[in-house]
């Protein structure tokens, strides 16, 4: 199966996830990002040494796993051809950088090995991501994922994700190009839309609140990287498939985090070259986005909810 999505969340942990916030927010990272950055590729060193070279200059432990995330996500290209044969070739850590290409199990493997050489406890969790809305409520689905769980400290509280396959970049909607596009949010990333991105294999490994079950997980809307940024913090509808009557507006609400700023929301609806996108009317007061939308005739399609110009979610809709 595909390792990856091709669109790329309801407290009950109020304290972890505080504490993970409390990690990023306020944290300037660019000297960071910017000093791994000029580093380059150095496709001529083994991993022991680049690891050296990334953490060297940085004593606290998160901007070590900050310098090592961003090292991976700059410099390894999603391996799409595999992952769309659903392949785990080349997943070793000696083999992603002798490669430089890898599946979501490459990324996480090679980002565990060079966290264990800076001497930060990271382990590898396995499980699931729904990369477009076919596979909302799926029966019988397969594990097609792997990402990173990083321990800063005893405590459950200092368990962090992080994701440098997704961080890397993303693919075209048929599943045939990956473009590169560093993206820092699955960094420690915020553990509610993390959870509903990603479904562990084994629950030991879900940190905070999320799904119980498989059958929830994939009952839900497909969440998408414009999630992180708004802060989708509680949407309705919250079932990944749901029904409309032709001709009558349909409600869509969602919570989002503060100091969000909106100022267009679209609704893309339809299959293939029928594809259409349309803007909407919309209120925006709270921290709650409210709009409608007016299906026009019976039909089945995808629907993705843009917030200015950036995909948040996605459904299936039957329209009746």
């Amino acid at each position: 199966m595909k390792q990856f999505f091709q669109l790329l969340l309801l407290s009950g942990f109020i304290v972890t996830a505080t504490t993970v916030q409390a990690q990023k927010d306020g944290r300037d990272f660019k000297a960071i990002d910017d000093y791994v950055l000029k580093l380059g590729k150095l496709d001529t060193l083994n991993m022991g040494t680049i690891t050296s070279i990334l953490v060297k200059n940085y004593p606290d432990k998160t901007d070590k796993v900050r310098a090592i995330y961003d090292w991976i996500a700059y410099n390894i290209t999603y391996d799409i051809k595999t992952a769309r044969s659903g392949g785990t070739d080349k997943s070793s850590s000696a083999e992603v950088l002798q490669y430089r290409k890898a599946t979501g199990l490459g990324y996480a493997n090679l980002f565990q090995d060079m966290c264990s050489v800076a001497g930060i406890r990271c382990l590898t969790a396995n499980g699931y991501v729904k990369f477009g809305t076919s596979q909302i409520d799926e029966k019988k689905p397969e594990i097609n994922h792997t990402w990173a769980v990083v321990q800063l400290g005893q405590s459950p509280d200092a368990w962090y994700y992080a994701d440098p396959c997704f961080g890397s970049g993303y693919p075209d909607e048929e599943f045939r190009t990956f473009t590169k596009l560093f993206n820092p949010d699955y960094f420690f990333a915020d553990l509610t839309i993390f959870n509903w991105q990603h479904y562990p294999d084994n629950l030991a490994w879900q940190l905070g609140g999320g799904p119980k079950s498989k059958k929830d997980f994939f009952g839900m809307p497909v969440i998408l990287n414009a999630a992180y940024e708004f802060g989708l913090k509680r949407m309705n509808p919250n079932d990944g498939a749901i029904k409309a009557k032709a001709g009558k507006a349909f409600p869509f609400s969602y919570e989002l985090k503060n100091n969000v700023t909106i100022s267009k929301v679209e609704v893309e609806f339809g299959d293939g070259k029928k594809k259409k996108k349309k803007e909407v009317p919309f209120s925006f007061n709270n921290k709650l986005l409210g709009f409608t939308f007016i299906f026009p005739e019976e039909d089945a399609y995808p629907v993705t909810i843009y917030i200015n110009g950036k995909p948040m979610i996605a459904y299936n809709v039957e329209i009746q």
